[in-house]
């Protein structure tokens, strides 16, 4: 049975419990983090816990856990050889339903479980993914990787209803970013676009890993917004995430990208990632 870390303790699944004054249930004060698993090893576990500290500085939740330790002990407990450890830290209980916490604030809650599954051989990997533009009406701190995905949630769930895949987030005449990835392009010069990393979109972990790469391999980035218009004039698109590390985009709104299949670029990016991964 699964082992589930809550605060210090390990609990099986079935009795891993937080109260109904959680914080984080009440008011969605809660950050997460998702660290891939690969060879049993957990991946970029500094760029993750990097941004976990600016998350947390944001939901103004104080906390000095050592996660490394953590997710280690849960990697080892649950016995995972490739897939990835969530965690999630919550503004803590209260006690009551109050929108100002207590002073001094309640100590955080702090959950980490794992799950299984395929990381490199993902199955939308060289089939690609087909995915929907739609309306960009999440909160203006999408920076910070807080538990407020309900909108996310809807969108991915569109997406399905309508055979899709995924949906890709437009505000104003500018592409942000997937329902949980961030989003990139090659134009028809070659060159990889990526929307700048600002409050607009969150902070990927593995786009940060896309640009090193993509410069190493001499290609020119441009971290700027895009368009639908540059989308769907594009060679290639792809979408970049810890979970499933890199997926080609291959049709928008019903057309097709490139050629309607996984891009030469692409597949270079997403190889030598996972080279990258396995050697690590």
């Amino acid at each position: 049975m699964r082992k589930v870390w809550i605060n210090g303790e390990w609990f099986d699944e079935g009795e891993a419990k937080v109260s109904v004054f959680d914080r984080g249930l009440l008011f969605s004060q809660s950050v997460y983090e998702v660290v891939p698993v690969i060879g049993g090893r957990l991946c970029n576990i500094g760029y993750h816990l990097a941004r976990l500290a600016n998350s947390l500085k944001v939901a103004r939740i104080s906390d000095a856990t050592d996660w490394a330790a953590v997710f280690t002990e849960a990697v080892e407990a649950n016995r995972v050889d490739e897939g990835r450890v969530y965690l999630q830290v919550t503004g803590g209980n209260s006690g009551d339903r109050d929108f100002l916490s207590a002073t001094p604030p309640p100590p955080p809650t702090r959950i980490v479980f794992t799950q299984t599954g395929a990381v490199i051989d993902h199955p939308l990997a060289a089939r690609g993914l087909r995915i929907a533009l739609k309306p960009e009406a999440r909160w203006q701190l999408r920076s910070a990787k807080t538990t407020q995905l309900l909108y996310s949630v809807l969108m991915k769930e569109e997406a399905r209803d309508a055979g899709l895949d995924d949906a890709w987030l437009v505000d104003g005449d500018h592409i942000t970013e997937g329902t949980s990835s961030n989003a990139h392009i090659i134009d028809a010069r070659g060159v990889l676009v990526s929307h700048p990393v600002d409050h607009g979109v969150l902070p990927g972990v593995t786009r940060i890993c896309v640009m090193e790469i993509a410069r190493g391999m001499g290609l020119t980035v441009e971290e700027r917004p895009f368009t639908p218009e540059e989308l769907f004039a594009a060679r290639e698109a792809f979408s970049s995430a810890a979970s499933a590390l890199i997926l080609p985009v291959v049709e928008v709104d019903g057309r097709a990208i490139g050629n309607g299949a996984a891009g030469e670029i692409t597949r270079a990016i997403r190889a030598a990632y996972v080279e990258r991964l396995l050697n690590a």
